[in-house]
């Protein structure tokens, strides 16, 4: 399983998984795009370079799921495909670079409501055993 919906009175709340912390945050990208369009149906035709920063992993995971809804508030843009993305660590601080695919959002029905921001709401990222397990609430 890549990802899973929780339950949530207002907002959405899901748990991704992956082998490695950057299949866990990929995942997650993924949890918070089909909230709003079937990312499966989303062509790869535009090419997006992403950076995030953050001061351990829960402020890397925010900084790097909020690049997704500014691309979308910006760029009209709806992603695709993670093509790459390195997380790496130097001097205590967390940074992220990724090259992800997608196609402008007036191409694509949505299926749900915009997403307006990702909280720090029951956020985590931790690694269980040989698995990694993020969780977000996202404001819609």
């Amino acid at each position: 399983m890549k990802y899973e919906y929780l339950p949530h009175t207002a907002d959405v709340k899901f748990k991704a998984y992956g082998k490695t912390l950057e299949e866990a945050f990929s995942n997650a990208a993924f949890a918070l795009s089909n909230v709003m369009v079937e990312t499966s149906k989303v062509e790869a035709v535009v090419k997006k370079d992403i950076e995030a920063e953050g001061e351990d992993l829960p402020s890397l995971l925010q900084q790097f799921l909020e690049q997704f809804i500014i691309l979308l508030d910006t760029d009209n843009f709806f992603l695709s495909k993670i093509r790459k993305i390195k997380i790496s660590n130097r001097k205590g601080k967390y940074s992220l670079s990724a090259v992800v695919m997608g196609d402008e959002a007036r191409n694509y029905e949505t299926i749900g409501p915009q997403v307006k921001a990702c909280t720090y709401n029951s956020m985590f990222v931790k690694q269980e055993g040989p698995q990694w397990t993020v969780q977000v609430v996202i404001d819609i």
